[in-house]
């Protein structure tokens, strides 16, 4: 019997964070793209996208990972299983979510599909998975050709801009997870024919082997699956064990191999006649149907259900996998296992969200965390095999050798990761996975703080230092967020436990203060605390791309996002080091030195030129030879990013502290003493110590920006560039060549990386709330002392921790039904989801409209915009 307080879900939980990797052994780990990826590019000049394109991947095996719809792994992906359909017309088996290439759409790649992560759980043990799917043909050339013939000034063309769900003739085939134990779960798929008229539908739920065998080394007994009997095949692998799926009688089981069809594809003999598209043959093409059909062992197995469901009615799939052999495996009443998981599910829920809130804004709640727990992904990446062997198709060579990540051959990656989006992002990201962890706290902060530590160990983490960025290019730098991550986690966990982690802080600082010195070292070009970066994560929000356009021998660029992450990580930094100190007084000289590293960089950003005295704001300054320094003079992000660098000190609780108390008193004292910077201001009861790149008269200028409708402050929240450049953009001549950038707030004009980033007007999430995390931060030191006008130009004047609650409301105006049942982020789509059976859907898209708030960008981009479920409890 569990305590009555505690739910069964976090019953689980508490039972997992006693093991050393806090993990379900089966969950959601399965990707929604392997093709395309730079795992899977073994071209010489690293062409990812058209090196293993979509059409090859029904055909051709995966050499790093595998994936599917709707599907799930244990946590190594030996097994897998997923969905796979076929409505009587489609060309291909829908066995994976389809996606322009980044060449193919007109802003960048994009998947191009309806799907939605309806419910999870952490311990996984009840899921839910929503596709969509068109009872026409799929529409895979209408939308590349479309999209082709769109200029990057144009909207995207998607799925629902074509016909195939009018008159609502499409299927909603939605898939349901719910384990016994962790080891036994229940699968059921439900089949719903939305539309008036019945139509066919082919339901091949498949289980298969990732195909390790074909590149290993070592002497291993191939995996394999076995027939049973009508109802059942079993698993053999020599880790996992044996496995048993059991099915209600379908109309026809198949068994192949995962292997490539090399002869299709690169017209080489195949080492077998079954191959990894043998299903879609048999089922599209109506090939080799008796030999699949008779075959009775494999390394890929599908049971094969053919319904015709009728018009507004449905058909359901049951099916079981387990380690265990059951004689009846469907006993009578076992479709209870749904019930109650969903119930455990609702019970979890309301324990955690806030009580006192809307039906619909617990709905958006729910299925952020839905989204950011169906997002966990198992990666596979050894970059030293990568790059000193071959697929088998594609020889080695020297630009191979020399080429993509080679610097980072110790980068030996196998784990689970929560992941940006499984389809477009279908890897990690260093910047992303900081907020990830915040928004995980809220459910699992055992497992966020795994994660959190994950990226600093020695398998992730530069010898040098440098937490690595993305597989696409390790050697980016992402912004310092960590720190400041970490401490989220932390008190997050503090204070649903009444007692921290100082165990985890102690973990992290130790790997912090490496990547640390890291950035000391490398970004600070004239060693004048300044800092640069490239585009730290921001993509094209620079006049031109910050990352490649400064390496100029005569010309550098010095950043003030740059110099503001890095005061926000000392200030992060000395934080973590106060909160450990307080157990741990051996850390008082660490908490020491990131105080004296804060106030340098404070100095710097604010001294040397960064602060421009005309327009009262932060630009980065571009140094050039012989001349004087010139400021690029963008209204943007950049520089909104010193806020992010403030914290109160309670000189109370720091009383015990005194070589902490002693030396920054000393330190202070100096500085006033010898008329240096000081970025400190204490209350009228000298208790509390106000520490912030931004001084008070500072701070008020910069407000009176961000809340101006006509620069930064959007119906959904700050805008990325301040619109005041829609009439005013800003241009600049470099080495013969002209820049310029002007207020975009859609989609991006620019082809700058590839074109599907967007940093000049959208709002993004991440750096939302940031802004509201500080501004709050400020107003509880500040209280109704510092009063502003919200918005600018209205008369009405409140106090910042008013502000930050206003700035929330705004991006949940992004989400929130209105009085029409209209949610902003679904744009001109609306019409769709007014159907009964979609008003409840919501997406979280990668970035938002600075003028409309419609969701742009990547669809499926929870994991950072989930952080919306944090800034909803403090409201």
């Amino acid at each position: 019997m569990r305590p009555t307080n505690i739910s069964a879900e976090q019953e689980r939980l508490n039972e997992n964070a006693l093991k050393p990797i806090p993990l379900e052994k089966w969950g959601p780990y399965l990707s929604e793209r392997q093709w395309g990826t730079v795992r899977e590019d073994y071209s010489e000049g690293g062409d990812a996208w058209n090196y293993f394109p979509h059409d090859h991947a029904k055909s051709r095996a995966y050499r790093w990972g595998e994936d599917g719809l709707a599907g799930i792994s244990d946590y190594f992906q030996n097994l897998c299983f997923a969905v796979a359909l076929w409505n009587g017309k489609d060309p291909i088996l829908k066995e994976r979510l389809y996606g322009l290439t980044n060449g193919e759409g007109n802003h960048g790649e994009d998947v191009k599909e309806l799907y939605y992560y309806l419910d999870n759980v952490p311990t996984h043990y009840y899921m839910k998975y929503l596709y969509k799917y068109p009872q026409a043909a799929f529409p895979y050339e209408e939308l590349k050709s479309n999209n082709q013939h769109r200029s990057k000034h144009d909207v995207e063309f998607e799925l629902l801009d074509t016909d195939v769900f009018k008159e609502n003739k499409y299927f909603d085939v939605f898939v349901e997870y719910a384990k016994n134990n962790s080891d036994d779960i229940f699968i059921k798929i439900e089949i719903v024919n939305r539309g008036k008229v019945a139509a066919p539908i082919t339901v091949l739920p498949t289980l298969w082997f990732y195909n390790r065998w074909q590149y290993s080394s070592k002497a291993r007994q191939k995996p394999n699956i076995e027939f049973l009997n009508s109802n059942a095949v079993k698993t053999t692998h020599e880790k996992l064990g044996s496995q048993y799926l059991y099915f209600q009688q379908p109309d026809d089981l198949f068994f192949t191999e995962n292997e490539t069809n090399k002869e299709k594809l690169f017209g080489k003999p195949n080492d077998t006649p079954f191959v990894k598209d043998a299903f879609h043959e048999a089922i599209i093409n109506g090939k080799r149907v008796k030999e699949v059909r008779e075959k009775k062992q494999g390394t890929k197995c599908a049971p094969v259900f053919n319904r015709t469901i009728k018009g507004g009615h449905s058909e359901t799939i049951y099916l079981r996998l387990a380690n265990q052999l059951f004689d009846a495996p469907f006993a009578e009443g076992f479709e209870n296992i749904f019930v109650q998981r969903k119930n455990e599910a609702d019970e979890f829920y309301h324990s955690i969200l806030p009580k006192e809130t809307s039906e619909d804004l617990f709905n958006i709640q729910r299925q952020a965390f839905a989204g950011l727990l169906w997002s966990k992904q198992f990666y596979h990446y050894d970059v030293e095999r990568w790059i000193n062997t071959s697929d088998g198709i594609t020889p080695l060579s020297d630009q191979r050798l020399n080429g993509r990540n080679h610097n980072w051959k110790y980068l030996k990656n196998q784990d689970i990761i929560i992941m940006p989006d499984k389809w477009e992002y279908p890897w990690y990201a260093a910047w992303d996975s900081a907020f990830h962890c915040i928004a995980m706290s809220i459910i699992d902060p055992c497992f966020a703080k795994n994660q959190l530590i994950l990226l600093t160990r020695e398998w992730y983490m530069n010898p040098s230092g440098q937490i690595p960025a993305y597989e696409w290019n390790f050697s980016d730098v992402n912004p310092p967020v960590h720190a400041f991550a970490a401490l989220q986690v932390y008190h997050r966990e503090k204070e649903m436990k009444g007692v921290g982690d100082v165990q985890f802080l102690k973990r992290i600082f130790q790997k912090l203060i490496i990547n640390f010195t890291w950035w000391i070292n490398r970004k600070d070009e004239n060693g004048n605390n300044i800092f640069g970066g490239g585009f730290l994560g921001l993509d094209n929000i620079g006049v031109f791309n910050r990352s490649i356009d400064e390496h100029h021998d005569d010309v550098s660029l010095e950043q003030a996002d740059g110099t503001s992450w890095m005061g926000m990580y000392a200030l992060n930094m000395m934080d973590i080091a106060l909160e450990i100190a307080m157990t741990d007084n051996s850390f008082e000289d660490a908490a020491t030195k990131f105080y004296e590293h804060f106030v340098i960089i404070a100095e710097a950003l604010n001294e040397l030129g960064l602060w421009n005295k005309d327009d009262n704001f932060f630009y980065d300054v571009l140094s050039l030879r012989d001349q004087h320094p010139v400021p690029l003079k963008v209204r943007s992000i950049v520089g909104i990013a010193p806020l992010f660098a403030v914290s109160i000190i309670d000189r109370k609780s720091l009383a015990t502290l005194s070589d902490f108390r002693k030396r920054t008193n000393w330190f202070d004292n100096y500085r006033i003493n010898n008329n240096l910077f000081l970025p400190n201001e204490e209350t009228s009861d000298g208790n509390d110590q106000l520490l912030s790149l931004v001084l008070k008269e500072r701070l008020v200028e910069i407000l009176d920006k961000l809340l101006d409708e006509k620069e930064f402050l959007s119906k959904g929240g700050i805008r990325a560039l301040s619109k005041f450049h829609l009439d005013n953009p800003y241009s600049i001549s470099l080495k013969d060549t002209n820049y310029s950038i002007q207020y975009d707030p859609g989609d991006s004009t620019s082809d700058l990386f590839g074109g599907n980033s967007n940093w000049r007007g959208p709002v993004w999430m991440p750096i939302n709330y940031l802004i509201i995390k500080a501004i709050k931060k400020y107003g509880e030191f500040y209280g109704d002392t510092l009063k502003v006008e919200y918005p600018k130009g209205s008369g009405n004047f409140i106090n910042l921790k008013e502000v930050a609650t206003e700035l929330t409301q705004r991006i949940l105006h992004i989400f929130e039904k209105d009085k029409k049942g209209n949610r902003p982020v679904n744009g001109s789509y609306n019409w769709f989801y007014h159907h009964p059976e979609n008003k409840d859907l919501i997406l979280f898209y990668e970035y938002f409209h600075g003028d409309t708030s419609s969701g742009l960008g990547a669809s499926h981009q929870t994991g950072w915009t989930a952080v919306l479920v944090d800034l909803i409890r403090s409201i």
